[in-house]
């Protein structure tokens, strides 16, 4: 059964750096490909926010995973979901940039005894849809 996840967690580290972010991110894909794994990830204010799509036992593997990297901490998950299609599916993993504007919403959004997961998602895919054009 195809499902979704939605994490958020604090870095230990950097997220500022370029390096450190083209690191991770290729790791990400690599590892995401190799278990058929979709979704997108963003850095705001030393914090990752990811939403992810696959298997339910490729993504329990994943969070295995998370768990014991150092890069890190505090993992929440903010929901998961069984779904139809995926909302990330042409990209392994998606590097998703928050704008000012998107970081204050999502900073309200984290402060919310309950986050919507739904609205993390939405706010990803915001992100991604303003992403400057590699073409």
């Amino acid at each position: 059964m195809l499902e979704e996840i939605v994490y958020a967690s604090t870095a230990r580290g950097s997220t500022e750096s370029l390096l450190v972010m083209a690191i991770l991110l290729g790791e990400a894909q690599r590892n995401n490909a190799r278990d058929g794994l979709t979704g997108a990830l963003a850095a705001h204010d030393g914090r990752f926010y990811q939403a992810l799509e696959g298997q339910g036992q490729m993504l329990d593997l994943l969070l295995r995973r998370l768990a014991r990297d150092p890069r890190h901490a505090d993992i929440r998950i903010l929901g998961r979901r069984p779904i139809d299609q995926r909302a990330f599916a042409d990209w392994n993993m998606a590097n998703a940039t928050i704008t000012p504007a998107q970081g204050v919403e999502l900073n309200e959004m984290m402060g919310d005894e309950a986050p919507s997961a739904a609205n993390v998602v939405r706010l990803l895919h915001s992100a991604l849809a303003k992403a400057p054009s590699t073409d």
